[in-house]
């Protein structure tokens, strides 16, 4: 037979099957409309088995034909527990709705109730099926799955994993839920009210196969996220799972075990954000999972290192915690991990190595120990860093340590290098982090060395300028800041910084200061002993009495703040001698 012939044959019987097959599609929509309340289980089952064929060739096609028909409202009556058709009408709809463009009509057809009903029946194909059709009507639409949840779904799904767990469909499908509804706030508090820490941790302890472990780390990122369920996921044992997961993979190189190493020691991390699970996990620093998150910062892997440091910035959160650790070697640590990636390091691992150094500092037992352990030197060797971050903590970190250090403010403070530093970094507009703890560190470095020395090498480098502007901060405390520094300058070195002050427009700032109403009591009272301080200088001398202070500050005198108005009557006396 000739080959064209051949394919004319078969492209007639492929019309043939196909318009045999829309005529059964046709017939089975029409039947499911007209004859549900009259029609057998039997003739039902036919007609929704030629649906979930023709889907299964044609899904979006047949869909189309399907909300045409007007069955989808038909399908609200079929959802009934007592029916043998109830698994395959969710079928329909669960196929349906993966297309976007059906989710609203299974909506309006007021699918979603009947569906939530039926979670609560014990068939465990009629649940999977159900559950895949709320999956696909709600999937990507945070309004729905808030519904859902209002409807009550959560606590529901918790005890259909806890009875199910044998069945790895049903497990899978209930995970998929979790993972989405975990996402909106709403859930959390919820999931909190039900056991779900102790099922997730059961399950994940069964677990062998990486994609299921993965789906369950998926599931628990986004829960972590509430303090509560952190404390109930310690309480449930998922620490050890953890610290297990994270010592079978430690030395792999297969990728998926990398990505379970970091799954697994990022949510460790993660719980430790919660007060309470965090210091249930120190245990006094005697605790076994505080011992065994320190042996990570000599790990050789970055992954580790990070996860190390990050986890000690989070138990330095309380000043009793700090001040352990700090007595008990882990500056060296840190130190000696610092030491490894100063020439092209790592910078999440810098920047986490710093942050828990400057949570460290913030006791002041700690501070002198920590100076003397050599910690300001080895925070300045990552001076050279043009990273931000790094840049931001190193800063935080050399101004907690010389909080009250006069020693320690004065040797940094002659410090050329890292003055001219802070200087470049005071203007660093885009990335205001960077610029306000460069601000505060230059006026901290005066504030706390009180040392001539110290101004003299902020003045050769430029610094006034940032100063004058950091009275001016949104900030009130930084204002303070700078003004009480400014004020020792005036103080000890007038001489030196006047031109500098004058060029700053300091007089016209401090005048507007005084003026606005909205200034905090301590900014009043801090530009008019600065501006006491000023009038030892001619040229500003001159300036003070060409902007009328006297007038602003004898307004003062009645403040409600008495100290405010006791240093407004003594600036006026001094004003009205100077003039």
């Amino acid at each position: 037979m000739p080959r064209g012939l051949l394919f004319l044959q078969y492209s007639y019987l492929g019309f043939l099957l196909l318009h045999q097959r829309n005529n059964n599609l046709s017939d089975a929509l029409k039947k499911l409309k007209i004859t549900t309340t009259d029609s057998t289980a039997d003739s039902l089952e036919g007609c929704l088995d030629c649906l979930l064929q023709a889907l299964a060739q044609t899904n979006m096609e047949t869909s189309e034909k399907i909300q045409k028909s007007g069955v989808l409202q038909v399908f609200a009556n079929l959802l009934t527990p007592q029916s043998s058709c109830t698994a395959k009408v969710a079928n329909v709809i669960a196929e349906v709705a993966r297309n976007e463009f059906m989710r609203n009509p299974c909506v309006d057809a007021g699918l979603i109730p009947p569906l939530v009903q039926l979670l609560n029946c014990k068939d465990q194909e009629v649940l999977l099926q159900t559950g895949r059709a709320l999956g696909n009507i709600c999937y990507d639409s945070h309004t729905l799955q808030s519904q859902l949840i209002n409807m009550g779904v959560i606590p529901t799904l918790v005890k259909l994993l806890g009875i199910h767990c044998q069945n790895a469909a049903l497990t899978e499908m209930c995970l998929v839920a979790f993972g989405n509804l975990a996402e909106l706030e709403s859930s959390k508090e919820q999931f909190a009210y039900t056991n779900i820490a102790e099922e997730l941790v059961k399950l994940f302890k069964k677990q062998t196969e990486h994609d299921k472990k993965e789906m369950i780390f998926e599931v628990l990122a986004p829960l972590a996220e509430n303090d509560v369920i952190k404390l109930q996921l310690v309480e449930a044992g998922l620490v050890e799972c953890l610290l297990e997961a994270v010592q079978k993979t430690v030395n792999s190189d297969k990728e998926e075990d990398i990505a379970e190493l970091k799954t697994a020691s990022d949510l460790m991390v993660l719980l430790l954000l919660g007060d309470e699970s965090m210091q249930k996990l120190f245990e006094g620093g005697k605790g076994s999972v505080f011992q065994r998150v320190l042996s990570w910062i000599p790990s050789n892997s970055h992954q580790l290192q990070l996860a190390g440091a990050l986890a000690i910035a989070n138990f330095a959160r309380n000043d009793g915690n700090c001040i352990h650790m700090v007595d008990n070697g882990i500056v060296q640590k840190l130190m000696d991990l610092l030491d490894r990636h100063v020439e092209d390091g790592n910078v999440t691992v810098q920047h986490a190595a710093l942050s828990a150094l400057r949570n460290l500092a913030i006791p002041v037992v700690n501070k002198a120990k920590m100076l003397s352990a050599g910690v300001a030197e080895a925070v300045l060797k990552f001076l050279r860093s043009e990273m931000p971050p790094v840049q931001f903590k190193l800063l935080g970190t050399l101004r907690m340590l010389i909080d009250a250090q006069a020693e320690a403010a004065e040797q940094l403070g002659k410090n050329v290098k890292l003055v001219e530093r802070l200087v470049e970094w005071c203007e660093a507009k885009d990335h205001a982090g960077v610029m306000g703890e460069s601000n505060r560190l230059l006026s901290a470095l005066i504030r706390h060395s009180k040392s001539k020395d110290v101004i003299r090498t902020i003045v050769q480098s430029g610094g006034i300028k940032h100063l004058v502007t950091m009275a001016t901060s949104e900030h009130v405390i930084m204002q303070n800041e700078a003004l009480v520094a400014l004020a020792l300058i005036a103080a000890l070195e007038l001489v030196t910084a006047e031109k500098d002050l004058e060029n700053a427009q300091l007089v016209q700032i401090l005048h507007r200061l005084l003026s606005d109403d909205r200034s905090a009591p301590e900014i009043k009272y801090n530009s008019m002993v600065l501006i006491c301080a000023l009038i030892g200088s001619e040229p500003l001398q001159k300036e003070v009495q060409a902007m009328a202070f006297l007038e602003v500050v004898s307004k003062l005198r009645s403040h409600e703040n008495k100290t405010v108005a006791q240093q407004a009557s003594l600036t006026e006396q001094r004003l009205a001698v100077e003039s």
